[in-house]
């Protein structure tokens, strides 16, 4: 009787995948007091009116983003080349 033995694989960290390497994940950071006060007034809008992204969102881990964040996305597009859309950390 052949007998084969189970290998035990290491199960991959989120931390040992650098999601930034691809080039379906776009620029992330995280906006600055200031900066998220800025866009406030300049947008007339409260936090509570920006898309959500959760706290365990692997880019926010990594950006060790904590609730009430605002995380400026910036994406490339065909027609615009570049925008910037916003999310706060729920």
């Amino acid at each position: 009787m052949l007998m084969v033995k189970r290998m035990a694989t290491k199960k991959k960290e989120e931390t040992d995948i650098d999601i930034f390497q691809s080039n379906l994940v776009p620029k992330h950071q995280i906006l600055s007091g200031d900066e998220k006060a800025e866009l406030m007034k300049s947008l007339n809008v409260s936090p509570k009116q920006f898309p959500r992204i959760k706290e365990d969102d692997p880019v926010v881990k990594i950006l060790q983003g904590k609730k009430g964040d605002v995380i400026k996305i910036t994406r490339n597009s065909l027609v615009a080349e570049e925008y910037n859309y916003y999310r706060v950390v729920a």
